[in-house]
C-alpha cells in the first residue's frame, strides 16, 4: 500500500509538471504574437471557429514548413501547416496538440489532420486544396471511423481514390523542446516522425483493385477553389 501511495504521489508530480510545461509553452507562444494576433488567437475558442480562420487563409504550394507563428504572421498554409496550427490553437483551449497522417498511394500527397475529441467522440481540423477533407465533427467513436470518413473524398487530379493508411496520432508535446509553436528550424523532425509511425491500412489490395473512378461533379465539386499549383501530379509518380 505505501509503494502504490508513492506511485500515486509520482504520478500526480508527473502531471503537474506536464500542466506547467503546457502553460509555458502556450504563454512563451502568445507572447510572441502581435496584439493583433494575440486578440485573434484568444478568439478561436472552439474547434469550429480554428477551421474557419484556416479555411480564410491562402492555400501555400510551397514546400517549406511554417510554424503556427509563422501561419499567423503569413495567413498562409498547406496541409502540414494548418494541422500544426490546428493543433497549436487546439491546445491553446485545453486539447492535447495531437496530429495524424493520413497516407495515399504514390499517385497522391499525405493529409494531415488536428485531432481533438468531445464525450469521447474524435473530430478533425485541416488545411486542404480540396473541399472535402477538412473539418470534421466530433462525432467519430474511433480513429479508424474519423479517418474512413475521408475516403470518398480523398482522390487525385485523375479522379483515383487514393487513400490506404493512416499513422497512429502523434502528440507534439514531444516536440516541445524545438520550440515547434514559434519556430521553423525543426519542423523536418516532425515530418520524419511521422513517417516513422506504424501505418494502419483502410482497405485490402482487392479492395483497392475494384475501386471506381471518382465522378466528374464530384470531383469538380471537391477542387472548387483549390490552387493549380498545389496539387500533386500523378504523371510525376515514379510508377506511372
Amino acid at each position: 500500500m505505501e509503494c502504490d501511495r508513492h506511485l500515486a504521489d509520482d504520478g500526480h508530480i508527473l502531471k503537474m509538471k506536464f500542466l506547467i510545461t503546457r502553460v509555458m509553452t502556450t504563454e512563451l507562444f502568445i507572447q510572441t504574437l502581435s496584439a493583433s494576433d494575440q486578440k485573434l488567437v484568444s478568439e478561436l475558442s472552439t474547434p469550429q471557429k480554428i477551421q474557419l480562420f484556416l479555411d480564410e487563409l491562402a492555400y501555400s504550394s510551397d514546400e517549406c514548413y511554417r510554424c503556427p507563428r509563422r501561419v499567423l504572421q503569413n495567413r498562409l498554409a498547406h496541409c502540414f501547416d494548418g494541422a500544426l496550427f490546428g493543433a497549436a490553437a487546439l491546445r491553446l483551449i485545453g486539447c492535447p496538440p495531437l496530429i495524424l497522417d493520413m497516407v495515399p498511394n504514390d499517385h497522391d500527397d499525405d493529409h494531415i489532420l488536428a485531432l481533438y475529441k468531445i464525450d469521447g467522440h474524435w473530430g478533425a481540423l485541416a488545411k486542404s486544396n480540396f473541399v472535402g477533407l477538412r473539418f470534421r465533427e466530433p462525432i467519430y467513436r474511433n480513429l479508424r471511423e474519423l479517418v474512413m470518413s475521408y475516403f470518398e473524398q480523398y482522390y487525385n487530379v485523375a479522379n483515383e481514390k487514393t487513400l490506404r493508411a493512416y499513422t497512429l496520432p502523434l502528440n507534439l508535446t514531444a516536440f516541445d523542446r524545438f520550440d515547434w509553436m514559434t519556430s521553423d528550424d525543426n519542423l523536418e523532425r516532425i515530418a520524419d516522425r511521422l513517417d516513422q509511425l506504424r501505418k494502419i491500412p483502410v482497405i485490402t489490395p482487392k479492395m483497392v483493385s475494384g475501386l471506381s473512378f471518382v465522378d466528374p461533379r464530384t470531383s469538380e465539386s471537391g477542387l472548387f477553389g483549390s490552387i493549380a499549383a498545389g496539387l500533386f501530379k500523378p504523371e510525376q509518380a515514379k510508377n506511372i
